[in-house]
């Protein structure tokens, strides 16, 4: 007689939980931007959304503990002068947030502790590179201070963000670049791009280490690191199938695996928890967020369940793993942006009946601080992040303050960038250039009169 074999795992029976509306955040003006951006950043002190805002760009930060209904005129970040595409918490200060927007500028601000007083207009560091609007933003998780952008001028920038100077510049796309993902230690960038290819790239000299033909479908895809020798994809099949798919670092000629998962049309996003080895695979538009369990070993992937609601998400943020309810076994924050206007936190936790710590569920996560120095990052220096246990709770670092670069001078930063700009530009020379002949026309016939 053959007996059923269940695989066992203790996240067999991870759920997911909607907070109460007295925890959710609401009343935000929520972007109507079609660009595939999760729209919604969360450290352990804010919250930030990316706002709808006539004439420019602007977003909301809200610190943590303040839920409920948000003040229709509460005080936002307005610096961008085009609507913003992306924004990122620095991992390593919790007070610095970076955005990206239309107007091809990278910028960087500094939130006071209490959260925001007024708007804020002015930044902290600006920095100019890219000739055309910008969709994605992501911090090195080991250097303090370095910052990729890459842009819909098919160009990935490096930058340090102490100083505002570009530290690399990585020109291997010929197409649009969906995302861009680091590996564990930073010494590697992944992209994902229009073109269907897959890259795996030096962020020092943009060379390209391995290059491979990803999903078959014209949608984006997405790329994520699943450990030092793993790479996690979705994207589209021809018959525009969502799939997702896992691939060795060392080959991407083929897939490891590649699974049918719908026949949705919005892009699926990848959120991976490298402390229990689980991915969270949201789709926009969706109600749903599947999770799956990771393992070395074929098959590779094991479908765990999925948290199911009838409200579609317009984005979504994770809360760092340092500033999960331990106590309560919560594995996974996932803050869920409604089109609406709300914020709502969905929990993720494993059941257990003891109220110690569990050790198999919380071992040692990334901490604050980082491992490197930029300049040491630059010079070659590749070291692993440093962990934290959560055995005793998360207590914040001492960090010295910020101390941000001199800002170029006006004339410089008046330079115009990106397609409206430079085409506003070539006709106010122009009309400059008509005005003139003009003025030379008349001074010429006045020359010819005196003259007689």
């Amino acid at each position: 007689m053959s007996k059923s074999v269940v695989r066992t795992s203790k996240f067999r029976h991870v759920f997911g939980n909607a907070s109460k509306q007295d925890n959710c955040y609401d009343g935000l003006r929520v972007t109507k931007n079609a660009n595939d951006s999760q729209f919604c950043a969360v450290n352990t002190k804010f919250l930030a959304v990316v706002c709808e805002a006539g004439g420019g760009g602007a977003f909301s930060v809200i610190p943590l503990a303040k839920t409920g209904r948000t003040d229709v005129n509460a005080p936002r970040i307005t610096g961008h002068k085009g609507p913003v595409m992306d924004i990122a918490w620095n991992p390593f200060n919790e007070n610095m947030i970076a955005s990206c927007a239309d107007d091809c500028m990278v910028k960087c601000w500094i939130i006071p502790d209490g959260g925001l007083c007024e708007n804020m207009t002015e930044s902290a560091v600006d920095m100019a590179g890219h000739q055309r609007r910008l969709g994605s933003l992501l911090w090195h998780p080991t250097a303090n201070n370095i910052l990729a952008s890459a842009g819909f001028d098919y160009l990935i920038i490096l930058w340090n963000v102490g100083t505002g100077a570009q530290v690399s510049r990585i020109e291997c796309h010929t197409d649009t670049i969906y995302n861009i993902a680091f590996n564990f230690d930073g010494s590697q960038l992944a992209t994902s791009s229009k073109d269907k290819k897959i890259r795996i790239i030096n962020p020092r000299d943009g060379t390209v280490v391995k290059e491979g033909q990803g999903h078959a479908g014209t949608k984006a895809c997405r790329v994520i690191y699943t450990s030092e020798n793993r790479l996690f994809t979705t994207g589209f099949s021809k018959m525009s199938e969502r799939q997702y798919a896992i691939w060795d670092t060392s080959d991407l000629t083929k897939a490891l695996k590649m699974e049918m998962i719908d026949t949705a049309s919005g892009v699926l996003f990848p959120f991976f928890d490298f402390n229990t080895n689980m991915v969270y695979l949201a789709g926009k538009g969706d109600g749903n967020i599947r999770y799956y369990e990771l393992v070395d070993d074929r098959p590779y992937c094991f479908y765990l369940d999925e948290y199911k609601s009838n409200a579609p998400q317009r984005g979504l943020g994770p809360l760092p793993k340092r500033a999960v309810d331990v106590p309560r076994c919560e594995v996974m924050r996932l803050f869920k942006l409604h089109q609406k206007g709300l914020v709502e936190p969905i929990s993720f936790k494993v059941p257990r009946k003891s109220e110690l710590f569990q050790e198999d569920l919380f071992p040692p996560c990334l901490g604050d601080q980082p491992s490197l120095t930029a300049d040491e990052w630059i010079g070659g220096a590749d070291k692993p992040p440093l962990f934290i246990s959560l055995k005793d709770g998360f207590v914040p670092s001492e960090k010295p303050s910020f101390v941000a670069p001199e800002k170029k001078a006006n004339e410089e930063e008046q330079v115009p960038r990106g397609e409206k700009e430079l085409l506003k530009a070539y006709h106010e020379l122009k009309a400059e250039v008509k005005r003139l002949e003009e003025k030379l026309a008349s001074a010429n016939i006045k020359i010819r009169q005196l003259s007689h």
